[in-house]
């Protein structure tokens, strides 16, 4: 995933190219994979470990974290950051980075509890 966001904050614009010679497209799209990029190795880290509770049969674990990290925090940011503090479409491209991010963090601080060892399937 580092070399995939390395790829996308580089040639943002030429892959945005590929798909639209618009201008505010271009912007907008290049703007967007550089931001989510950004947080790409904690999307791919996140993934494993919320995965690796599926793995073990604890799916509560990851239903709670996804809908705290999607739906209590990344919704709210975006409007935040777009709507009151007009940030526009950045605020929403960061508030998708942000959420990857805390979702890496809080499934690795939620495995290093081991709960999901006690869960009978």
């Amino acid at each position: 995933m580092l070399i995939v966001s390395i790829f996308y904050l580089l040639f943002a614009e030429m892959i945005i190219k590929i798909f639209s010679d618009e201008a505010l497209v271009i912007e907008y799209g290049a703007l967007s994979l550089r931001v989510i990029a950004a947080g790409y190795v904690f999307y791919a880290y996140g993934m494993v470990i919320i995965q690796s509770f599926n793995g073990a049969g604890d799916t509560k674990t990851p239903t709670i974290i996804n809908f705290f990290c999607f739906w209590v925090f990344q919704l709210p940011f975006a409007y935040l950051m777009a709507m009151v503090f007009d940030w526009g479409a950045m605020g929403v491209f960061l508030s998708i980075t942000f959420a990857e991010v805390l979702i890496a963090i809080i499934g690795v601080l939620w495995f290093r509890k081991g709960t999901w060892k006690e869960v009978r399937v």
